[in-house]
């Protein structure tokens, strides 16, 4: 998996966060290939290629999610600088933070 940021994603999913959640993050990866994230009542499932209909899709390069996921940068920053592009529900993009919250 692409640099372990999924597999610490993973680690992160806070379930209590995801309670009542169906959606699908669609992440494409400059660098890396696409993956996409089924988070449904609290749990998650990560899988490797395209989702048929993902409720938000988020292009962007391993690196800008690290930083996202980190703090070190925050996803509107990445978003208005055109580090990150979604498409879809792009609401969804902003609970990424509460979904896998650094510890």
């Amino acid at each position: 998996m692409t640099d372990n940021v999924l597999e610490k994603l993973q680690t992160r999913f806070d379930p209590q966060a995801a309670q009542g959640m169906d959606d699908v993050f669609q992440f494409n990866f400059s660098d890396k290939g696409n993956y996409y994230l089924v988070v449904k009542d609290g749990s998650l499932d990560i899988q490797e290629g395209e989702h048929e209909d993902p409720s938000v899709t988020l292009k962007l390069s391993s690196d800008t999610l690290k930083g996202v996921m980190s703090g070190e940068i925050s996803g509107m920053s990445a978003f208005m600088s055109g580090q990150l592009k979604a498409t879809g529900n792009i609401m969804l993009a902003t609970r990424l933070n509460s979904l896998f919250p650094s510890r």
